[in-house]
């Protein structure tokens, strides 16, 4: 009885162990960076793609690395104590070939309040305001984007929920990051999301 009772608790282990191997999904691993923001690259050091990296000291992280237009190719996200998520997914490992630490800054909502204009990949436009509390209004522009930002311990970010309708082929909703930098210029801002198969990138321009 005993010598069969042992086998079965060994069988069991022994299918506990195939059945955690099989289920257990690849971590995805991203260099790590210190606190702050970077101006990186990575990828073929012949043809290298061009990014930021914003860093926060409580974990939090967010990657964008761009494609030569300047359009979001890949998005590497990390929240609190959580594990890297990638869009488009399927990488397991990103090692960055150079980082270059730069200025950053903390962004505020009432920074950023006004009327914009972003241009979509179709040509078309879509008008819509940010309010001192964070709201993102629709203007009158056949694509409607709107939405809320809030606070983030990310620099030069707020973190964003963005919502479109009429806008082709954006997601109806999203989630990622509002994005403030010199180097944008004369865009505001870049609002990022993985929205999908392939990130969501707008340039936002005053009007």
């Amino acid at each position: 009885m005993i010598r069969s009772l042992l086998s079965m608790t060994a069988i069991a282990v022994l299918l506990a162990a195939c059945g955690s191997s099989d289920d257990a999904a690849p971590q995805l691993n991203v260099t790590e960076l210190a606190a702050g923001t970077y101006a990186v690259s990575a990828g073929d050091a012949a043809n290298p793609t061009a990014g930021k990296y914003y860093a926060a000291a409580d974990g939090s992280r967010l990657l964008v690395l761009n494609d030569g237009g300047q359009q979001a190719l890949s998005v590497y996200r990390r929240d609190v104590n959580g594990g890297w998520q990638a869009t488009p997914a399927g990488a397991t490992s990103l090692e960055l070939l150079r980082s270059n630490a730069i200025g950053s800054n903390v962004v505020t909502v009432a920074a950023v309040a006004g009327s914009y204009t972003v241009r979509l990949a179709s040509g078309a436009v879509a008008t819509f305001s940010v309010g001192a509390d964070g709201r993102i209004a629709a203007g009158t522009s056949t694509c409607k984007v709107s939405g809320e930002l809030a606070k983030t311990t990310l620099p030069d970010a707020l973190k964003l929920t963005l919502t479109t309708a009429g806008c082709g082929d954006l997601p109806a909703r999203s989630e990622g990051y509002l994005i403030v930098d010199g180097d944008y210029a004369p865009a505001a801002f870049r609002l990022v999301t993985g929205g999908g198969g392939v990130p969501v990138d707008l340039w936002a321009y005053a009007d």
